[in-house]
């Protein structure tokens, strides 16, 4: 029993340490989309058989990660820039939406975990590292949701945090080369003052703000980079 046991753990390890190595290499866009991740080539790079490799690209791709194809092989999914209206549009929704449910029902419990989770990103922001500034500033969001209360809300805007931190890593390095990079942590204190003040109205403006900032800079930076002819709608939701 103890050696079944063991086993199980050792095949849970390798697949997690498979699994966060890709995960961090394609949010940071070290693996880039569209790039072939072929099992064989991966299992001898970490140096294990291809089932937790198996494994670990399974859960990458309900993340959205990767995407596996018809032939049975697997790719780093493209960042789809012609979807980007519609994405960016999503996000304004949920975003703002969950800010008023927090400034309106929020705890004083809420207030310290959404606190909390500010100076995690200020901190994340000093260290330079976008990836982890991506997973904090994600948090920050997670936790403002939290004190909506609304699970179903909540669970959306969570996978619309997932589908987009690739587009928010770009969206950190523009920011911190044209812009101020503690604009970003200012915006995050402005958020938590209105849930903390409970004016709904303030939330859900400075939350669509958030979203408005996030659309214009990651366009600029397809326009600075990729193309001189980006073409994407703004949101629809009133200004």
């Amino acid at each position: 029993m103890s050696d079944e046991i063991e086993a199980k753990r050792v095949r849970g390890t390798g697949w997690k340490s498979v699994y966060d190595t890709l995960r961090a290499e394609i949010l940071c866009t070290a693996l880039q989309p569209g790039q072939l991740l072929d099992e064989s080539t991966l299992a001898e790079r970490f140096g294990m058989s291809r089932s937790p490799v198996r494994e670990a690209l399974i859960r990458l791709a309900g993340e959205d990660l990767v995407v596996a194809l018809s032939n049975r092989s697997t790719i780093v999914a493209p960042i789809e820039v012609s979807a980007f209206p519609k994405y960016v549009e999503a996000l304004d929704i949920a975003q703002r939406m969950n800010s008023r449910l927090a400034a309106a029902l929020r705890t004083e419990a809420d207030l310290k975990t959404i606190a909390k989770r500010q100076k995690d990103f200020e901190a994340a922001v000093r260290t330079g590292s976008h990836l982890r500034m991506s997973e904090a500033n994600k948090q920050f969001h997670m936790a403002i949701a939290a004190a909506g209360k609304n699970p179903y809300l909540s669970s959306f805007y969570e996978r619309l945090l997932n589908q987009g931190q690739r587009m928010l890593h770009l969206h950190f390095e523009y920011i911190e080369r044209t812009h101020d990079g503690y604009l970003l942590t200012d915006e995050h204190s402005y958020m938590l003052e209105a849930i903390r003040d409970r004016d709904v109205q303030r939330a859900d403006d400075l939350a669509h703000a958030h979203t408005r900032q996030f659309q214009a800079n990651f366009i600029n930076f397809l326009k600075e980079n990729y193309t001189t002819d980006v073409s994407l709608m703004p949101m629809s939701m009133a200004e």
